[in-house]
């Protein structure tokens, strides 16, 4: 039985291209994490498709909708989180639910493994990999 990974994922060329690496490469079941936080319906369209044709065994929806808002968004704003004076924070303020959510799943499907798309160009890679080792340090990236 193949080791199982929970991959956050938004349908993307970039996960799309790790996903399938990460079957063809490690040979690990992949599932799919798509996160509703409000991005809009079209985003999500046809998202259960390209993660079946990327090689996905299964794909999770989560609606984290109202937890973003209440815990991520209003305690940024209250905070006055904005970058550069202007730029209002959302993307990089749900990294972090984002793995939490992920490794709730992980959890929940029995996975030992977490992978994202961050490509390092920001730092969402690092986002995303503290809150993995803070929520479980023996967690496989």
């Amino acid at each position: 039985m193949a080791e199982k990974a929970v991959l956050a994922y938004s349908g993307g060329l970039d996960t799309s291209v790790i996903l399938k690496w990460l079957v063809d490469t490690y040979g690990l079941e992949v599932i799919a994490l798509c996160c509703d936080i409000g991005q809009g319906d079209e985003e999500l369209e046809g998202v259960k498709e390209k993660a079946e044709r990327s090689g996905a065994c299964k794909l999770v929806i989560r609606d984290v909708k109202e937890e973003f808002a209440r815990d991520y968004v209003f305690q940024m704003l209250k905070a006055n989180a904005v970058y550069e004076g202007c730029y209002l924070l959302g993307t990089s303020i749900a990294r972090p639910l984002l793995a939490k959510t992920q490794m709730d799943v992980a959890k929940e499907e029995g996975a030992t493994v977490v992978s994202h798309g961050a490509t390092g160009k920001g730092n969402d890679q690092v986002r995303f990999e503290l809150a993995y080792r803070t929520i479980d340090p023996s967690i496989k990236i």
